[in-house]
């Protein structure tokens, strides 16, 4: 990379940083003059060191943890009025959330496939797992849970096969609900906004005198989308397409509807919990070769689980078992609208439909086990089978129809060891095996990180780890000529960071990373001389990067958050660089809540460079920015909040997936919204 290009990468992260350093120069100095192991137990609980859980499946300080970490909190989630789980991970440095106005798909240093269901990101819900058993992902919009009921969502980058298996291949988001207290006497909440946008929600809490807590929240989503979309793809007086038509504009095919239900019950040392969601989208985008402009065109997808959860400490040493048990089901439906008319015939339509049902059910089992003051071990082992893992596709002709139906189980076992070796010096080593009955086998995946903390509030972390990512039932057995495709082996990627992290006080956070891995075995659609479609074992990447996030927070109510992603991705064997893969990534995130005013304001700006599409086009650079008012003081006893997304009607697109004849897909305008939430 030239001194040019590289200058040209940094300039956003230049004005981004110095926006940032103006908020420090009227702040208070961080807390010094008094060596940290002079500091009291209470002055030490003061300094603001967060905790995370998913990074080895118990809590421990970020410092601790064999991870690069961010964390976003409830509070922020409010400040900024963010309203799904990918405006949450699109705040986050190094994260990308595209979409393809009928999914959103996740991006993590510089790896992000169009059209493949974010399967190399696990989603975890309370520790619950949400990657569904046919295509393996992992949804971030409208399909995944309400923002209003987060209290906070760590995403934990790098390889985590070790301790969670397959899909724990670039990242795992893990997603920590609140507590029923926080919905005390409970609260309803009503937004509307352009597009014909709806929002409505309905939250419970109660903590009952025998110890029993319970919340339940039941939420919905209507928007008509946007009413005009234009493709040049589909215009013919630009495009010879034969399925152009209508002068390339998508009317009225772009709405959304989405309900869920969530509640959960504590008892002691028991939690049940329970989750579903319904989400139907329709798709402007006329993928695969369907008909351009027909409202026929739609996905519908609903997810589901009952989760039994037990968190027991015995022994004298603050050991702990933890298990659960789980039911989960899957269920989408997709219609395709196709006209199979030969040339200069009159119409002759049909919707074809397509579609997926899965229901699985399974157990995990954990045990915590200081072993000393200096070592600790973390063994456990986690069972799933699905009773049903089925596929069904119509084109018409019963030769070419799919209807299959499989049934799968899976085995994995792990084990943590924690060692202290001096005060200041930490090893982490785990490693986890996991088998596929019939299917690929078997894989052993490890993980080692070496932390070494000069100060309590500070971490210099050499992290090292491969994970993998099985093949899905999508991928095995949707076409079928698959079975005449050597069987698919699972992906595979081996990942060398190094971290450096350190808080100072109460008031500034830093975080430095620099990384590379090597991704194998990496599972692409191809097809056949005849045109037949299948997968095979094709692609290697490799990568790496370096990333740099400043947060300062000040008893004025001023809270500012600054990152910046500098990567490159590209192919192994021929050194091109990888599609919807930018070279930047800038992050600021502005707020200020003065004490005790009843007022907040968010300002948030997210750069993200050019990218490179399918077609070897280019994708364009854009700088959106986005903006919350809130406010508890306007009506009594409500709480008001406007929103304007793509403050400055910024004109931006995603590069297209396979399935897609658009190269690139624009995004919406500017979105406004007002809400208002009553507490009772």
């Amino acid at each position: 990379m030239s001194g040019g290009r590289i200058g040209k990468q940094l300039a956003p992260a230049v004005a981004i940083l110095t926006a940032t350093a103006s908020l420090a120069q009227d702040a208070a100095p961080p807390t010094g003059g008094t060596a940290y192991a002079d500091l009291t137990i209470e002055q030490l609980m003061e300094l603001k060191v967060e905790r995370v859980y998913g990074a080895s499946r118990h809590v421990q300080k970020v410092t601790h943890a064999p991870s690069s970490v961010s964390i976003v909190t409830a509070d922020e989630i409010r400040r900024f009025g963010w309203r799904t789980l990918g405006e949450v991970l699109r705040s986050m440095r190094g994260i990308q959330v595209a979409d393809d106005r009928n999914y959103s798909y996740v991006g993590v240093r510089g790896f992000q496939r169009p059209g493949d269901y974010n399967t190399r990101v696990l989603v975890l819900i309370d520790g619950h797992r949400m990657n569904d058993a046919v295509y393996d992902g992992s949804y971030v919009g409208r399909d995944t849970i309400d923002p209003a009921l987060i209290e906070r969502v760590e995403l934990i980058r790098g390889p985590s096969s070790s301790i969670y298996g397959s899909s724990a291949f670039f990242s795992v988001v893990n997603v920590v609900t609140k507590r029923p207290g926080q919905f005390a006497d409970g609260e309803a909440a009503f937004s509307a906004g352009n597009l014909g946008t709806y929002d409505g929600r309905l939250s419970f809490g109660r903590n009952f005198r025998n110890g029993v807590e319970w919340l339940v929240s039941g939420s919905y989503h209507e928007s008509t989308g946007e009413s005009e979309i234009y493709f040049p793809e589909f215009d013919p007086r630009r495009s010879t397409e034969p399925g152009a038509a209508n002068n390339g504009v998508a009317e009225d095919v772009d709405g959304e509807r989405a309900a869920q239900a969530f509640t959960r019950v504590t008892y002691r040392e028991l939690t049940i919990s329970a989750f579903i969601n319904r989400r139907r989208k329709d798709i402007p985008t006329a993928s695969f070769g369907t008909l351009f402009n027909h409202p026929a065109a739609r996905t519908v997808d609903r997810r589901g689980y009952i989760d039994a959860k037990l968190d027991h400490a015995f022994g004298a040493n603050d050991a702990r078992l933890l298990g659960r048990v789980f039911y989960d089901r899957y269920r989408y439906n997709g219609w395709y609208p196709y006209d199979y008319a030969a040339p200069g015939e009159a119409l002759d339509l049909f919707v074809s439909p397509d579609g997926a049902n899965a229901e699985w059910a399974g157990t995990e089992w954990q045990v915590n086990l200081p072993l000393s003051a200096q070592h600790s071990l973390i063994g456990g082992f986690e069972f799933r089978h699905s009773f049903h893992e089925d596929q069904f596709a119509e084109t018409g002709d019963p030769a070419t129809d799919l209807h299959d139906h499989r049934t799968t189980r899976n085995l994995g076992v792990f084990a943590q060891w924690e060692a202290e070796w001096r005060k200041n010096l930490r090893l982490t080593a785990g490693v986890r095996y996991d088998h596929y009955f019939r299917s690929f086998g078997g894989t052993l995946n490890p993980r080692v990180g070496i932390i070494y903390n000069p100060t309590e509030t500070s971490a210099l972390k050499l992290l090292y780890g491969r994970a993998f990512r099985a093949p899905t039932s999508y991928e095995r057995f949707y076409y079928i000529g698959q079975a005449q495709q050597p069987p698919l082996r699972p992906e595979r990627v081996r990942t060398s960071e190094v971290v450096y992290a350190r808080y100072w006080g109460a008031n500034y956070r830093m975080d430095l990373s620099a990384y590379f891995y090597e991704a194998e075995n990496l599972i692409t659609q191809a097809e056949t001389t005849t045109f037949d479609l299948y997968f095979h074992n094709a692609d290697s990447t490799e990568a790496r990067g370096v990333e740099a996030e400043f947060e300062a927070t000040y008893e004025s109510g001023w809270r500012g958050r600054v990152s910046y992603a500098l990567q490159r991705s590209k192919e192994r064997v021929s050194g091109a660089e990888l599609s919807s893969s930018p070279r930047g990534l800038g992050r600021l995130n502005l707020s200020w809540s003065p004490p005790q005013h009843g007022f907040s304001a968010g300002l948030e700006a997210q750069y993200q460079s050019s990218v490179r599409t399918l077609a070897g086009a280019r994708a364009a650079a854009f700088l959106v920015v986005n903006l919350h008012l809130r406010t508890t003081t306007l009506i009594p006893g409500c709480e008001v909040s406007a929103t304007a997304g793509n403050l400055f009607e910024e004109r931006y697109s995603y590069p297209g997936a396979g399935d897609h004849l658009q190269d690139i897909i624009p995004q919406p305008g500017r979105l406004l919204r007002l809400e208002i939430i009553r507490r009772f």
